[in-house]
């Protein structure tokens, strides 16, 4: 039996972005706080539906920006880190590393379901919520999402989710 074709759409933006501050840290080591201005791209492999395409460019575009705005203008924190702890305390969120002690606003702070706040993990986690944001809207992707995320122009990180 022959192998299906497979197609991909591809959106790269200008508004598909997010300005985050962020700090990666792990045993013995922690990085400045400090800011990108994230570009984000997403591929998405699929078989050709009935309307001619994998998937409609302006519903990925949409899906991506609600995603890109959760996590526009916030400070990203790793909630599974192994080496900072992170407690709530009414309006305030204190992060602890080692000897250095960190308060942010709540409203400022977006807690991650990861373990680093590098590109790469950035990367896995929007790729996981687009998928779900498209879920929500009734549109199950078969195929692979690929999504890249810029710190810089030049310096991408990208995740594949088959």
């Amino acid at each position: 039996m022959p192998e299906a074709k497979k197609f991909r759409v591809y959106v790269s933006k200008d508004y598909l972005k997010f300005n985050a501050a962020h700090f990666i840290a792990y045993k013995g080591f922690r990085e400045a706080l400090h800011g990108h201005n994230y570009r984000v791209s997403v591929e998405i492999e699929g078989e050709l539906g009935e309307q001619g395409y994998v998937l409609d460019f302006s519903i990925v575009k949409d899906v991506t920006r609600r995603v890109c705005d959760r996590l526009d203008e916030r400070t990203l924190l790793p909630a599974q880190s192994d080496c900072l702890s992170i407690e709530t305390r009414g309006a305030q969120v204190l992060v602890r590393f080692e000897d250095d002690e960190f308060c942010f606003p709540a409203k400022d702070v977006l807690l991650l379901p990861i373990v680093h706040t590098s590109a790469e993990e950035l990367a896995r986690y929007l790729a996981g919520e687009i998928r779900r944001e498209l879920a929500r809207d009734g549109i199950m992707i078969q195929g692979t999402i690929e999504v890249g995320v810029a710190e810089t122009p030049g310096q991408v990180a990208y995740y594949r989710d088959p």
